[in-house]
């Protein structure tokens, strides 16, 4: 699967995030959303990645912007993860990678000459109308949140 291109309508998807609530794109409908895919809760960069969106969240309120995060782990990790950190928005589990997938997110990987399959850290910038407004790929944590927010106007 490829990455989605700015323009192009968004994948729907329906999943359930840290609290077993289920989050569908559909649901965003009247508003900007945030959608970041991260390799697995609670290691150095998503946790870092994650923090700086929620330090980041009250100036996402102007834009009505909504942020979700995405990974495989289940439910129960995305729980622990979020208590942890005092993450408020959803982490959704993406168990079975579909909506990786999807995404076009979902791409072999290699650590130490070892090659597997993962996430690939991206970012979707969605608009109210469903489509695309913007993708970072190969996110570098650091100042992402901010380049999110500035990419809002």
């Amino acid at each position: 699967m490829t990455l989605i291109d700015p323009g192009k309508k968004a994948p729907a998807f329906a999943l359930k995030d840290q609290a077993g609530k289920t989050h569908r794109l559909s649901d965003f409908a009247d508003r900007p959303l945030i959608v970041y895919f991260y390799p697995k809760d609670d290691t150095p960069g998503c946790t870092k990645e994650a923090c700086a969106f929620q330090d980041n969240l009250p100036k996402f309120k102007p834009s009505k912007a909504a942020v979700l995060g995405i990974s495989i782990l289940d439910e129960a990790s995305k729980a622990k993860f979020a208590k942890k950190y005092g993450l408020s928005f959803p982490l959704l589990a993406d168990p079975d990678h579909a909506v990786a997938e999807k995404y076009g997110v979902w791409q072999e990987k290699s650590n130490y000459g070892k090659k597997y399959m993962g996430i690939a850290r991206t970012t979707y910038l969605i608009g109210p109308d469903g489509k695309v407004r913007k993708r970072w790929d190969r996110v570098k944590v650091d100042g992402h949140a901010e380049e999110v927010l500035a990419a809002l106007g």
